[in-house]
């Protein structure tokens, strides 16, 4: 029997990640099979770039697949089964901003983590939701899949504003820490085992791993975290600047604070926030490293994909980020029932937290949607942290639907990564100036 072939588009088609993804899609054709791939995005002269080397990939390695690019929600909308949505508002101009203007107060400066990531997440709710729209209207059928940041603000303005679309957040940074833990107790990749997790998008817990036999990873993989952090003697990996790597390393002191638990690389940003800021190059920081490195090498081979009018030898290969996306696809798609962790409804899952929240949890996915895995009661240290920071996140949104300058000084002031209610003021006056081309207007 025949499988389905899904006609995918690439909402963000400028992105530096949309290579790897196409090229994941090509690979993929036996357990995914595709007839249609196509970009949108609303800057032309960007996309363009990306889009004809794609398309050179594609007809040299699948031509039999369609392909086409556009600005116009129309043409980009219409035949959709899925939608995969990697939007950056603002690109990486803004996201230097989102990190330089924090650090400049001595409060940690990160594009989803703290005031940056609330400064992101207001940019993002309008243009998420518009693709929500738009795809309602020209494919109603269709899923969306949004891995745009900052995931969790813009996954409580989805379950605010569209509660009844067929949109599913996720985040890739558990896939690609997984992957390392899978290769440093020597195992190939995630697959090879099972995992329990709980927490907030970019804020959570490994509580169990299993290899499936039932066998305990959990030590194993905790005596390398406490030697290590999550740094690895292997050149396979997503993140291999010097920002990510000492990021990595943090994995140990956060390990300490929490022994029985393997945790997420960003809590860093939360539970170590002084000795990241007094760390930190804050005249070079990480938008600066992806400007100079991946948006240079990205942009590059595409201009000589176009130029030799072939990618025969193309550095471009697939990766984490584009592996979990396929991935959910190919579950919605044929019903797999696969495991994968999201970003849902908490509903009980987390029988101790409100039921309102965005939760990150593993969840079995299959053609009607996923299934979220109850988890039970959390301890109270987890539990007391993730109330603050939803607390923080439900605030920023508020901010966004009321216009309300009151609410997302609120909202900075919970964070924890900032020390008071005053650097908190500091921050969003600065942050407001530079946003306002996309934030509502605050009053």
């Amino acid at each position: 029997m025949n499988k389905k072939k899904s006609s995918i588009l690439i909402a963000g088609g400028g992105s530096t990640y949309t290579p790897s993804l196409v090229i994941m899609l090509l690979e993929g054709q036996e357990r995914f099979p595709v007839r249609k791939i196509k970009f949108y995005d609303n800057d032309a002269e960007r996309q363009a770039v990306l889009a004809e080397a794609c398309q050179i990939i594609i007809a040299e390695r699948a031509p039999e697949i369609e392909f086409e690019y556009s600005t116009d929600p129309a043409a980009a909308f219409s035949d959709v089964d899925i939608v995969m949505a990697q939007l950056r508002v603002g690109k990486y101009a803004m996201r230097e901003q989102d990190e330089k203007i924090p650090f400049k107060h001595n409060v940690v400066g990160q594009e989803t983590c703290g005031p940056g990531g609330l400064a992101y997440g207001l940019r993002s709710i309008g243009p998420v939701l518009e693709l929500v729209d738009y795809m309602e209207k020209y494919s109603p059928e269709a899923w969306l899949l949004n891995y745009s940041n900052p995931a969790a603000v813009v996954a409580e303005a989805t379950r605010r504003f569209r509660p009844n679309s067929k949109i599913i957040n996720i985040c890739d940074m558990p896939v690609c820490l997984e992957d390392i833990m899978a290769r440093v107790i020597g195992l190939k990749d995630r697959k090879d085992f099972e995992t329990s997790y709980f927490g907030l998008n970019h804020f959570g817990w490994w509580t169990s791993i299993k290899d499936h036999d039932g066998n305990d990873l959990m030590p194993s993989i905790s005596a390398h975290v406490r030697e290590y952090g999550y740094t690895e003697q292997t050149q396979k990996g997503q993140h291999k600047e010097t920002s990510w790597l000492e990021t990595m390393w943090a994995a140990k002191e956060l390990h300490e604070i929490e022994p029985e638990y393997l945790p997420n690389t960003y809590l860093k940003y939360y539970l170590m926030a002084d000795s990241t800021v007094a760390h930190a190059n804050k005249d070079y920081t990480r938008a600066n490293e992806i400007i100079d490195g991946r948006e240079k090498y990205v942009f590059d081979e595409c201009r000589r994909i176009i130029a030799n009018s072939t990618a025969e030898d193309t550095s471009f290969a697939s990766n984490e980020h584009a592996s979990f996306i396929t991935d959910l696809a190919c579950a919605l798609t044929f019903n797999t029932k696969e495991r994968m962790i999201l970003i849902v409804e908490n509903n009980g899952a987390i029988a101790n937290f409100a039921p309102d929240a965005m939760v990150e949890l593993p969840c079995l996915v299959g053609k009607d949607g996923y299934e979220v895995l109850s988890i039970g009661e959390i301890p109270t240290f987890q539990k007391g942290l993730m109330e603050q920071q939803i607390a923080s996140e439900k605030l920023a949104v508020d901010a966004w639907e009321q216009g309300s300058y009151q609410k997302l000084w609120q909202s900075f002031t919970m964070n924890k990564t900032v020390p008071s209610a005053k650097v908190a003021k500091a921050i969003l006056d600065d942050m407001i100036e530079v946003n306002a081309p996309y934030w509502p207007t605050l009053s």
